[in-house]
């Protein structure tokens, strides 16, 4: 097949790439901003083009043919050079542009992600952010974004990642609970406590603390909690903890109430073990050129976040 017929197929070819990376019709449309039916009509289009399915279609799921495997074996990393080529020259022209596609987890993104990209785009008035606020944990390459802010103890190692800040979890309930219930002074008393849980990948019934300062195993606590309410978003338990339900274990950059009703810190002498995580990060797949638009947008971040909780700024 000569240049002049393959040229109106390249951007067929192109989807199919993502189609590869994606797994979906749904998340090809959305990461390339087209209808779904359009990646279907074009998928189909290519396949009569080079004469044999490209694509295995079930109800489930969506995976390539031996030749569509081989299409996108071939082509994929010419795709990629072009992409790193256009992003080398595009930031040859002065000011930073492009789109940054970030997801963030809710309460985090609601309370301190939010109101700092006012500022960011007024200093960089020709990028655009896209920020997704989700509490699952996200493929960042198959579903086409470049950033993703997590607090972890560990950064993937497959990932390029950037240290924000540091942060911890923390125990907190209202005083008129505390007062209702009495204070408890050792982590196993939780047991006869209603403790607020987090539910998702990271939630668990089980609380595990070492007293602040301690290295020694022998000091590790694990308590069996439980209590009137389990819910997927830091926000919904801080509340429930604002509303006299329990004590909740937040981390610490959702903890702060925004209500006039303040939360009271229980058990301060220890730290949780193994719950939310350490560091604040931003990481992105690795790949051998970072787009400027996302390295300002890292940079900005790793300024600002200075200031949020559990940062020690």
């Amino acid at each position: 097949m000569s240049s002049d017929r393959i040229a109106p197929l390249l951007a067929d070819i192109h989807l199919l790439t993502v189609l590869a990376e994606t797994k979906s019709f749904t998340q090809a449309a959305r990461r390339l901003d087209i209808s779904k039916a359009s990646v279907s009509m074009r998928v189909g289009e290519l396949e009569r083009a080079v004469g044999v399915p490209l694509v295995h279609r079930t109800t489930r799921a969506v995976g390539l043919t031996e030749a569509g495997r081989q299409l996108v074996s071939d082509c994929a990393p010419a795709f990629a050079r072009i992409d790193a080529g256009f992003d080398a020259v595009r930031d040859l022209t002065g000011s930073p542009r492009g789109t940054v596609r970030v997801t963030a987890p809710v309460a985090l993104g609601r309370q301190h992600l939010a109101p700092l990209l006012a500022a960011f785009l007024c200093r960089f008035p020709e990028i655009r952010v896209q920020l997704e606020l989700t509490d699952r944990f996200v493929n960042l390459p198959q579903e086409g974004f470049d950033l993703a802010i997590r607090h972890t103890s560990n950064a993937p190692e497959n990932y390029v990642a950037w240290a924000l800040c540091e942060t911890s979890s923390v125990l907190v309930a209202s005083t008129a609970y505390l007062k209702r219930r009495g204070v408890p002074k050792h982590p196993l008393e939780l047991a006869g406590h209603d403790c607020l849980l987090y539910l998702g990948p990271n939630g668990s019934d089980t609380w595990t603390f070492a007293p602040k300062g301690s290295h020694v195993q022998e000091d590790v606590v694990s308590v069996h909690v439980q209590g009137p309410l389990k819910a997927n978003n830091s926000e919904v338990l801080r509340q429930a903890a604002i509303d006299d339900l329990g004590i909740a274990l937040l981390p610490d950059f959702s903890a702060q109430s925004t209500s006039r009703k303040a939360l009271a810190a229980v058990l301060p002498a220890w730290q949780t073990e193994g719950f939310f995580g350490h560091s604040i990060y931003a990481i992105r797949p690795w790949a051998q050129k970072v787009p400027r638009a996302v390295q300002c947008f890292v940079e900005y971040l790793r300024e600002a976040f200075t200031g949020i909780p559990g940062s020690g700024a």
